[in-house]
């Protein structure tokens, strides 16, 4: 006999309203490789599928029996290997894969990481930032990723000066993003890195608006930028050229993270994330806050939402970091991402991915049991690195402690409140 209910679902298949629905009770889905079912992590998820887009976790070099590969090159393809088990079990193949972050505590292995993506990728890389840090939680490197579900309007984005054999794409296109891989304020052909501080800046910038320009877009598609500077380029400078080139207000996300070293020996990249259609653009921000002109609390690509990196920073008229502990810090920057998240209409059980910068990774266990409170039962994929050599963790003449920790995270709107 034909239900009420049953009738009520057969009208919304015939009218199309029935998929919509059910897309937008979409949940995020921990994507786990077969074999890893024995490690469950509360803390974070291997991997997340959001639907169009699975992110991956920072991945490091050892193999699933804990043993190390003898071989930079070798630690390089597990670490890819374990990247793209986690794509696999998404239903995806490497293929998928658009864009991939490597963190290496030694940016001087750059040629051989260089030689192992090609060998591992051939002429088809995704899209590729590389940066050197202090530590990763697996010596010498860690790489997450992110892979697209449809290869609908997927295509590489190759500038003139680079081999497609060789060279990562400067940028990856889908059906509805555009990835960039990181610029470097150096020369993309001679490799040389000019001696002025602004100079790095607007080279790295131009880079960048070359990849957008080539992809059929502009600054204004734009979503979330992550400047990555070494203690070379002073913030003041990055910040007054980078200003010039976005509208007041209306800047991408940002997450600015000072790195030990970048390859080449440039001093400052960035990479970044770009919406192909402008009206699926909006910068959200909190009435409280006033407009920046470097970056939006957060920004929307569709459904998804990205958000600039935050710390401990107590706002308002004598605002700074005053938390003396990790943990302490770490509890006020989920406050303020939080904050973000609010004003977008949208919870922590919707992030399915972070970035976690601590100022000593010896603080990763405390970090943790502060962190795993906010989220629910499918955790966010995460990479954690320290990015630089610890801080003295001494207060200033104002009692502003030093920044322990960032945070910075990506949402999806579709997916399932708790």
């Amino acid at each position: 006999m034909e239900t009420r209910t049953s009738r009520i679902v057969l009208a919304l298949v015939a009218s199309g309203l029935w998929l919509c629905c059910q897309t937008h009770a979409q949940e995020p889905r921990a994507v786990t490789p077969r074999g890893s079912e024995s490690r469950p992590n509360a803390v974070y998820s291997l991997g997340v599928d959001a639907g169009d887009y699975v992110y991956v976790s920072g991945q490091g070099p050892r193999k699933p029996d804990g043993s190390l590969p003898s071989t930079f090159g070798e630690q390089v393809r597990q670490a890819l290997d374990s990247v793209v088990a986690v794509v696999m079990s998404a239903g995806l193949t490497k293929e998928h894969l658009v864009y991939v972050q490597v963190y290496l505590e030694d940016t001087k292995q750059y040629a051989e990481l260089q030689k192992a993506f090609a060998e591992y990728f051939g002429d088809a890389q995704p899209a590729r930032a590389v940066l050197g840090v202090a530590r990763t939680p697996e010596s010498p490197l860690a790489i997450n990723a992110v892979a697209v579900r449809s290869l609908e309007g997927k295509k590489p984005v190759y500038m003139s000066y680079q081999s497609p054999a060789i060279d990562a794409p400067a940028g990856m296109l889908t059906h509805d993003r555009l990835f960039i891989s990181s610029m470097a304020g150096a020369d993309p052909t001679s490799g040389k890195v000019p001696d002025d501080p602004g100079a790095q800046v607007d080279l790295a910038l131009d880079r960048m608006h070359e990849v957008v320009k080539a992809a059929g877009l502009e600054f204004a598609n734009v979503v979330f930028v992550n400047p990555y500077l070494t203690s070379e380029i002073p913030g003041r400078v990055m910040n007054e050229r980078y200003a010039r080139r976005f509208e007041f207000g209306n800047t991408p996300a940002r997450a600015t993270i000072e790195v030990s070293s970048l390859p080449g020996g440039a001093h400052i990249e960035y990479t970044a994330v770009a919406v192909r259609d402008i009206t699926q653009r909006k910068a959200i921000r909190p009435k409280n806050m006033p407009p920046s002109p470097t970056a939006s609390p957060c920004v929307f690509a569709g459904d998804t939402l990205y958000c600039s990196a935050k710390d401990g920073f107590i706002p308002g008229p004598h605002g700074g970091v005053y938390a003396t502990t990790t943990p302490h810090q770490l509890r006020q920057t989920m406050r303020n991402l939080l904050d973000n998240l609010e004003e977008a209409d949208m919870k922590f059980d919707q992030v399915v991915a972070t970035n976690a910068y601590l100022d000593d990774l010896s603080d990763l266990s405390v970090f943790d049991a502060v962190y795993r409170q906010y989220f629910g039962p499918v955790p966010p994929a995460r990479t954690t690195v320290e990015q630089v050599a610890p801080t003295e963790r001494k207060a200033d003449k104002e009692d502003h402690f030093p920044g322990l920790e960032q945070v910075s995270l990506i949402a999806v709107r579709n997916m399932q409140r708790r």
